[in-house]
């Protein structure tokens, strides 16, 4: 791999051509061609582990996808970056209704997509009819699993929260609700929930994953598979003065020294996954800044509890009692992460900090196993991530580190993996016995990590409960907490229901990581962006 990006970056670098990718593979090229490095124009290139999946934000659920999609689309509310603040992004303020069955969102004027057309009511009405509505005839081209799992299902299904989208004028619209939903503003923060521009999603038949139109700051340009994806600045950015940055490219380095070789040697600007090994030689250059962000994730082995031996709580409590997260952080976090105790970073509003951790007990994880019936324990498998990501560093060195404290216990777990898209589609599918995954939260709000990964109605293919973990009485908590406004009471239902997962043990949460990444100092005005959103609108390179 690293000789094949040699000479992959030294191309990159003398030519900057996206109409061919040295990769391998088939460009899928827009309007045109992007600018070269020797125009003198700026371009940024992101050095990243693995290729997105898709650019058609409605069925992303994955981080490569989402990083590129925030640069193209836009959200109708956004985060300040680095802060858990609301702020306006295509609508300028919004307000529920008294009863709260109903919020009202009041968009900017005088936005258009970057194919020309306008951004208005309409287009707000047709983006969330093609999400949540089955009858919608440009319903397909994507999954829309976010929609499903945050929202409770499709207009008109049980246990969906939007009943339907009006516009009332040319820049204003209502989304009717089936119930009070608190979280409404904080989870259509999430790039699922980026605004496409109709236009493109019908002349594309609904199938926009290679075809983005948004209204951000980047327009794509072309996607050379498992090498680059090329976005150049959009013209017309509602924004005077922004982007500062010409062209933005995305560049596959699976390797993490290989990609910080890169960054060394001035091939790429920016990386992340960063080896914690060589925090420290980051920090000790002269030519290199280091990012930290705060943790707003959590990285988990996910038992399937629909199979057997998986499906006994004792069996998945062993495993917990058998995995050293001390270990995990020290090796592969460089310290920077907390061992995760539930699904909740502990930094969440709604964190349960009276639940103590299973402790390592390998002789009492023994015994649990002998009560479910395994004495001797048992064959298995443990999938494990192909790139890193930033709740998992170095994925295949955790998954080798737990095989053996596996082994420990008797359980003999090979270890399995695939490519990025086809690992996510058999996990999602629930094809995994046990697997290694991670969620990256959009918001600052505890339902998406919760409601998301624990309730039963995200247990359907394509799932975002990775466990397929079904427990009515945890339903009934987290749903009701969606109903709530008050958020001490909403803390309080979510506390109670995780002390219930916590006996149940579907998930080991492993860690919570402090996201790192490295650039270059020629790289001005970058602020990691914890949750969803652009980072890339403001930043700028010096000479």
């Amino acid at each position: 791999m690293q000789m094949k990006w040699a000479a992959c970056a030294a191309a990159v670098v003398a030519l900057l051509a996206v109409t061919t990718g040295c990769g391998g593979g088939t460009t899928q090229p827009a309007n045109g061609t992007a600018p070269t490095a020797s125009s003198g124009q700026k371009t940024l290139i992101f050095g990243r582990g693995g290729d997105s999946v898709t650019l058609d934000p409605s069925g992303s659920t994955d981080d490569e996808s989402n990083m590129v999609c925030e640069e193209i689309y836009d959200t109708l509310v956004t985060y300040k970056i680095g802060t858990p603040e609301l702020q306006p992004d295509l609508a300028t303020s919004w307000e529920p209704s008294k009863d709260g069955m109903s919020w009202t969102f009041h968009l900017q004027q005088g936005v258009k997509f970057s194919d020309g057309t306008p951004f208005n009511a309409d287009a707000v009405v047709f983006n969330f009819q093609r999400w949540g509505d089955p009858n919608s005839p440009y319903h397909k081209g994507s999954s829309f699993a976010h929609y499903k799992s945050d929202l409770g299902g499709f207009y008109g299904s049980p246990g969906a929260i939007i009943k339907d989208v009006e516009k009332v004028d040319d820049y204003t619209v209502r989304i009717d609700l089936t119930h009070p939903f608190a979280p409404l503003p904080n989870i259509l923060t999430q790039v699922a929930y980026s605004i496409a521009s109709p236009e493109a999603i019908k002349k594309y038949n609904g199938d926009i994953s290679h075809h983005p139109v948004g209204t951000g700051a980047f327009e794509f340009v072309s996607w050379t598979p498992n090498d680059k994806i090329v976005l150049k600045k959009n013209p017309n950015y509602r924004t005077p003065g922004l982007p500062k940055l010409d062209q933005l490219i995305f560049q596959v380095i699976p390797d993490n020294t290989a990609r910080l070789n890169a960054l060394r040697a001035g091939q790429i600007d920016l990386m992340e996954g960063l080896n914690p090994s060589d925090i420290q030689s980051v920090k000790s250059d002269p030519n290199l800044n280091l990012y930290v962000s705060p943790s707003n994730n959590v990285g988990y082995l996910a038992f399937n509890t629909q199979k057997k031996p998986f499906d006994d709580p004792r069996v998945r409590q062993a495993i917990a009692m058998c995995i050293d997260k001390k270990a995990l952080i020290d090796a592969y976090y460089n310290g920077l992460a907390d061992a995760g105790v539930t699904i909740l970073p502990p930094k969440n509003w709604a964190y349960d900090s009276s639940i103590q951790d299973y402790p390592v007990d390998i002789a009492k994880a023994k015994q649990l196993l002998a009560e479910a019936g395994y004495p001797n324990g048992f064959d298995t498998e443990l999938w494990a991530m192909p790139i890193p990501r930033p709740y998992m560093p170095q994925p295949q060195q955790i998954a080798t580190a737990i095989q053996g404290d596996l082994a420990k216990i008797g359980i003999h777990a090979k270890i399995v993996t695939y490519d990025w898209a086809t690992y996510l589609k058999k996990t999602d599918s629930g094809e995994h016995t046990m697997c290694l995954l991670g969620w990256s939260a959009g918001t600052w709000d505890p339902t998406t990590f919760m409601y998301t990964l624990l309730d039963s109605k995200n247990a359907v293919p394509p799932a975002n409960n990775s466990a397929f973990y079904k427990n009515p009485a945890v339903d009934k908590l987290l749903e009701q907490a969606l109903t709530v406004s008050d958020q001490n009471q909403r803390a309080e239902l979510y506390k109670q229901a995780q002390k219930l997962v916590f006996q149940d043990e579907p998930y080991v949460p492993l860690v919570h990581s402090q996201p790192v990444r490295a650039g270059s100092k020629r790289v001005i005005g970058f602020t990691p962006q914890v949750t969803g959103g652009p980072q890339f609108t403001s930043v700028d390179l010096s000479n």
